[in-house]
């Protein structure tokens, strides 16, 4: 099998695993276990907890110690363990921790699939610029497959979802031992205890420039965790208005934000246009614009009418997660050496998984609750969006005043072999 399909089942699988039960363990915890609000934002942010220093950490022994797809395996076959034991816990302290350890052994897995993806493609002297996307794009595919069939079986709220994520696990994790070897490039070499440590990828903060971009990696990581933590819920909350409560969307949610997801194997095929013709800030200052126009749109939007303004949302998203994640992670390997790339991918997912999930989660549950609660309990959503979408749009003026860099094709071609 060529190493473009290798890549492409790795891609399917990791994101197969996530898509299982990410945007559907809400359902499962409020209509299943009964379980309340407060408990669930806490289980929402074991993802930016575990982000925190799970893919640094994982990096770091990548780039020091042990083969990348070997870790990587080896992650997947850990947290396949733990998804089993999910469906088996009675009470929402015990599954927070269960979860938590979950996500610190799945998160950096993100970053270490792209490691390996990037070592492997380099190894082989292909066009990571113009190959890579498309093998991303089956990630995206994964996670849609996944949503669809957790949704369309009836699994929405049925502790069945984790078994199906971690059947995924366990056989991405066996997997992985096939794949390319991506072997440390920093063994053998003497280093300082910090370098030995592998904690020489935080020397990128000595450049403004990298600084100034974790900086915004981590309000973008915000606004991604804005998107995935209420945009369910919202829709989920028509179904108390009679005129609404029978419309399609309404009655599945999940299916609709899918949109979101299809939306996101259509621009992950764009970026390579888009990085030649417009350079890296420019692709990822489309990125911010596009979280303004993703949160705004739902605040304007309803199932019935303004349906078409909840699509274009969807279909928006795929470029506001795409358009920074995707060239991010090319513009964190064009400012890496080699023996800290795989501390320095696994130091962007911190920022955004990590510091930007969690702050995310937890600021805007406190703002919500102070701000945009009615007094008949119900959310203010459309304030709520709006309150977003200004916060992007400050984000993005920010950006493009702050963020220094000029395009450089040159950069472009070092890493495409």
């Amino acid at each position: 099998m060529g190493l473009k399909n290798r890549l492409i089942i790795m891609n399917f699988l990791q994101f197969f695993i996530w898509g299982s039960w990410l945007l559907t363990v809400g359902a499962y915890w409020f209509q299943t276990k009964n379980w309340s609000g407060t408990e669930f934002g806490a289980i929402f942010s074991t993802m930016g907890i575990a982000s925190l220093f799970m893919p640094a950490i994982a990096g770091i022994i990548a780039d020091r110690w042990v083969n990348a797809e070997r870790l990587y395996g080896t992650f997947h076959i850990i947290g396949a363990v733990l998804l089993c034991i999910i469906p088996t816990i009675d009470n929402p302290d015990t599954f927070f921790w269960v979860m938590l350890l979950t996500m610190m052994f799945y998160m950096p897995t993100i970053a270490l699939a792209i490691t390996v993806a990037y070592s492997a493609m380099k190894n082989k002297g292909m066009d990571i610029i113009k190959e890579y996307p498309p093998v991303r794009v089956w990630g995206t595919i994964g996670f849609i497959v996944a949503l669809w069939v957790i949704s369309l079986s009836g699994l929405e709220t049925s502790p069945l979802q984790f078994y199906v994520s971690a059947i995924a696990s366990l056989s991405l994790g066996i997997y992985a031992f096939t794949l390319p070897k991506c072997p440390p490039l920093a063994r053998g070499h003497k280093k300082k205890l910090v370098e030995e440590l592998g904690l020489n990828a935080f020397r990128l903060f000595k450049s403004t420039k990298m600084a100034l971009f974790f900086i915004f990696a981590i309000l973008l990581g915000a606004s991604l965790q804005l998107t995935n933590a209420y945009g369910d819920t919202f829709l989920h909350d028509f179904a108390v208005i009679p005129e609404y409560k029978d419309l399609i969307a309404v009655k599945y949610p999940a299916i609709i934000m899918s949109i979101s997801q299809i939306s996101e194997t259509l621009f992950i095929l764009t970026i390579p246009f888009f990085l030649r013709r417009y350079g890296i800030k420019n692709v990822m200052l489309m990125s911010m614009v596009a979280w303004v126009l993703r949160f705004a749109l739902f605040g304007y939007g309803n199932p019935a009418e303004g349906l078409w303004m909840i699509i274009l949302s969807c279909i928006i998203y795929g470029m506001a997660f795409d358009f920074f994640n995707i060239s991010g992670s090319l513009f964190v390997e064009t400012q890496s050496s080699p023996d800290i790339r795989a501390s320095a991918q696994g130091l962007f997912m911190m920022m955004t998984n990590g510091f930007g999930a969690f702050l995310g989660s937890r600021i805007s549950g406190i703002v919500i609750d102070k701000f945009f609660v009615l007094e008949n309990g119900a959310f203010d959503w459309k304030g709520i969006w709006v309150a977003f979408a200004a916060y992007s749009l400050v984000v993005a003026l920010l950006f493009a005043l702050l963020f220094k860099h000029k395009h450089e094709p040159e950069a472009m071609r070092e890493i495409r072999h």
